[in-house]
């Protein structure tokens, strides 16, 4: 199989072609490197990929360049790229989550519409449920994202759908739950948390600690991603979660306990656009992609652990901004 994964350069998508790449097919990674953080994390993501036969990479704007020939014989898609970020945006803040998300989203739909593909598979986020009007929550609550990360996304989900049912476009939504582990984005949580253990510095909590998020280990989100193209799965939107909820204070204690240091939290205000309360119902993933998450956040937060003390021994920069591809 010939695949096509964009943001390939990223935190997922890194993890998606050496998965790809392992399981013998070729894959043709796309990204733009967006200076949200060190290129030479993104670069170190690829480094495993770039020492397989399979894989060719390709440096590339998704709404400023021409598709047709990294498209050429692409028999699944995989469209990772996005900007992140889940504050609430405004100005020319705002028009880059619109370029980043949707028109990226809409011009690799427009090039794609005619072609002879299998599957594209949208990486959606969980973002767009905002406060969920029930818990755990299933593919059919209505969205009320309250980020503009959230609104972009969901927006750009609807493209997919759109393309799917008038051009015949076979797509496929998975809306990640808080994906962790080796490679995750400086910006996120649980890298702040791991660096500041690291220095011996506090621990910025925003809130009390006590909200839940259901964390999804990253090998476990690929894996569903990959089912997910073989799938009869066309058209459907799927949470992908990691099956428990925990909450912040639950993380910050289980990782004390694996690096053998003491906690130092300094809470500070809940942020105005984040979440309360997240967790996924993944009965309709386990059913359809014959797929259950394995990797428990104890054994996800040790590996991640490891990982980022190798990375802080490398002494590469690891940046605190909040977008990426």
């Amino acid at each position: 199989m010939r695949a096509v994964v964009t943001g390939a350069a990223g935190f997922i998508g890194s993890h998606l072609c050496d998965r790809l790449l392992a399981d013998g097919h070729d894959v043709v990674g796309l990204d733009c490197f967006r200076d949200s953080y060190s290129r030479g994390l993104k670069e170190q993501n690829l480094a495993a990929a770039r020492g397989s036969r399979g894989f060719s990479f390709c440096h590339l704007d998704l709404v400023e360049d021409d598709l047709s020939s990294v498209l050429d014989g692409a028999e699944v898609v995989y469209h990772l790229a996005s900007r992140s970020g889940l504050g609430v945006s405004t100005g020319r803040e705002f028009d880059q989550y619109i370029f980043d998300n949707v028109l990226a989203t809409q011009r690799l739909l427009e090039a794609l519409a005619g072609r002879p593909i299998t599957r594209l598979v949208y990486a959606g986020s969980s973002s767009v449920y905002g406060e969920a009007e029930m818990l755990p929550t299933k593919e059919s609550s209505v969205p009320r994202p309250l980020s503009t990360y959230g609104a972009t996304k969901l927006a750009a989900e609807n493209l997919v759908q759109l393309y799917g049912r008038n051009f015949g476009l076979p797509v496929t939504v998975l809306r990640y739950f808080t994906v962790y582990g080796p490679r995750q984005r400086p910006d996120m949580a649980i890298s702040r948390f791991m660096r500041a253990l690291i220095q011996g510095d506090e621990i910025e909590v925003n809130g009390d600690g006590e909200q839940t998020r259901d964390f999804t280990f990253v090998a476990d989100a690929v894996e569903a991603t990959v089912r997910s193209a073989t799938a009869h799965v066309d058209g459907d939107v799927l949470n992908i979660g990691g099956g428990s909820r925990s909450t912040i204070n639950d993380v910050l204690a289980t990782l004390a306990d694996i690096s053998g240091t003491t906690i130092r939290p300094r809470h500070l205000p809940a942020a105005a656009a984040d979440q309360r309360h997240a967790a996924a119902s993944i009965n309709l993933a386990r059913w359809r992609l014959s797929w259950e998450p394995r990797v428990t956040l104890r054994n996800g937060l040790a590996s991640q652990w490891d990982w980022f003390q190798q990375l802080l021994a490398r002494e590469l920069p690891v940046s605190r901004d909040p977008l990426t591809v």
